[in-house]
């Protein structure tokens, strides 16, 4: 340990909230081996790169800081560079191929041999891969939490459903649940330590337990849940709609820890488009889901994913899209443009669209959303909510900001009187898009 008093690790995480959880079961392990975390690269003796590859920009920007690292490493060639995640696992030896100076790589199930190959590594100069996906999903690792208030909590891992234009299967592997015991030991740990808020993670959440012999699934796991001590909120994604039960509605609605904001991602509005993209479900069976949610879920906050400009889309189809914004009338939407991914379905697929028209499409969808999102928020003006403070914001250090239950940014001016972590009450003044301004009520 005292030879590792001033060792150094680097760390970068691109993607989803699945990925900011493995980076802190990766944290966890260097620090236990005696490593100290540092925002300077130059300073590191390990620097590792947690990816993404579900959208090709991910894996450009990727690409782009391996290439950056290669200076580092001639300065330093005792420095050790590991790249895990998404892009380690379909890229596996390729990634030393294209940037030799790469000294690992570890797949998506391999999180629990990177102490082994560091160590390997330092002892050997070589390269050293990981990327057996018949390893188990899940293991007991020390964990480096990285927020102060909320915590990442892995319930499952992996994808069963081959929607045509996503990598995540492949990637990720098939769904394995967590072992419940183990999702309510950490959850207890969690709440002892002080955190007031987790998020329940996986591919799909609600898809928990369906690979299990015993009669879990995602809306006992949340009665199980709501019976610990400590944690004041409760959040989970992504919720996929095939799998979303009126059980699981009326879990989270009779809940008094789980919040009323639910992402439920649509991706088209159109049945032709949801089975190109084998989604598994039509838009009159997401429109009952929605109907039931709003009668069950007090002030529900509803978002969504939206893809424009996959393979085959009609301006029909596109229209039908719109119409489902205009009938739903969602909080906000996530809008992508799609992204064809090498190994999915969609990517062979007849009638790909010209990059122009899919940004004109996502312009008129995002010019449609928005109006409903205003509308949304200015319906919020006058009322008061709680909210968890987070801390000062990026740009303004005397402007504070929090999250309602239902996942809506309140910015107000600090005045001194409440520290990060605090639970208060905020009253709206203005609405915007995209943000809700306010003031604290003491």
């Amino acid at each position: 340990m005292d030879a590792l008093a001033n060792k150094f690790y680097f760390l970068a995480t691109y993607g989803c909230q699945m990925n900011e959880s493995d980076s802190e079961r990766y944290a966890g392990q260097l620090e236990a081996l005696g490593y100290h975390r540092t925002e300077e690269i130059d300073m590191a003796d390990v620097v590792l790169l947690n990816t993404c590859c579900v959208r090709e920009t991910a894996e450009g920007k990727i690409l782009g800081k391996i290439g950056e690292l290669k200076h580092i490493k001639a300065r330093n060639p005792q420095l050790i560079i590991a790249v895990t995640g998404c892009m380690a696992q379909e890229w596996q030896d390729r990634l030393f191929q294209r940037a030799p100076h790469i000294d690992l790589v570890i797949g998506t199930h391999n999180i629990h041999k990177l102490i082994e190959l560091l160590q390997e590594r330092q002892h050997k100069s070589d390269h050293y891969l990981a990327a057996d996906m018949t390893a188990p999903a899940f293991h007991e690792l020390p964990t480096k939490r990285f927020q102060k208030f909320f915590a990442w909590v892995p319930i499952m891992n992996g994808c069963n459903k081959f929607c045509t234009y996503c990598i995540v299967p492949y990637v990720r592997g098939r769904e394995v649940s967590r072992p419940v015991d183990e999702i309510l030991r950490e959850i207890k740990t969690i709440a002892a330590e002080g955190y007031k808020e987790i998020t329940l993670l996986g591919q799909n959440v609600n898809s928990y337990g369906l690979d299990l012999k015993d009669d879990l699934d995602f809306s006992t796991l949340i009665q199980e849940i709501d019976r610990i001590d400590g944690i004041e909120r409760v959040r989970y994604m992504t919720s996929h709609p095939k799998d979303m039960t009126f059980a699981m509605i009326d879990a989270i609605g009779a809940s008094k820890k789980v919040v009323n904001h639910m992402h439920l991602p649509i991706q088209s509005g159109s049945d032709e488009l949801l089975k190109r993209m084998n989604r598994g479900y039509t838009v009159a069976h997401y429109l009952e889901l929605v109907d039931y949610a709003r009668a069950r879920i007090p002030d529900l906050v509803l978002t969504t994913d939206l893809i424009v400009g996959f393979p085959g889309e009609t301006e029909e189809m596109f229209q039908d899209t719109l119409q489902l914004l205009q009938k739903v009338q969602y909080d906000m939407a996530y809008t992508f443009i799609y992204s064809p991914r090498t190994g999915t379905p969609a990517a062979k697929m007849d009638g790909q669209i010209s990059a122009e028209e899919k940004s004109r499409r996502l312009q008129r969808l995002m010019d449609v959303q928005n109006v409903y999102s205003l509308a949304r928020n200015e319906a919020m003006e006058q009322k008061t909510y709680e909210v968890i403070v987070e801390g000062p914001t990026k740009n303004d250090e005397h402007h504070w900001f929090g999250r309602t239950r239902g996942n809506k940014m309140i910015i107000w001016e600090d005045d001194g009187s409440v520290r990060i972590g605090d639970t208060v009450q905020v009253m709206v003044d203005k609405g915007q898009t995209w943000v809700l301004k306010g003031h604290l009520v003491h």
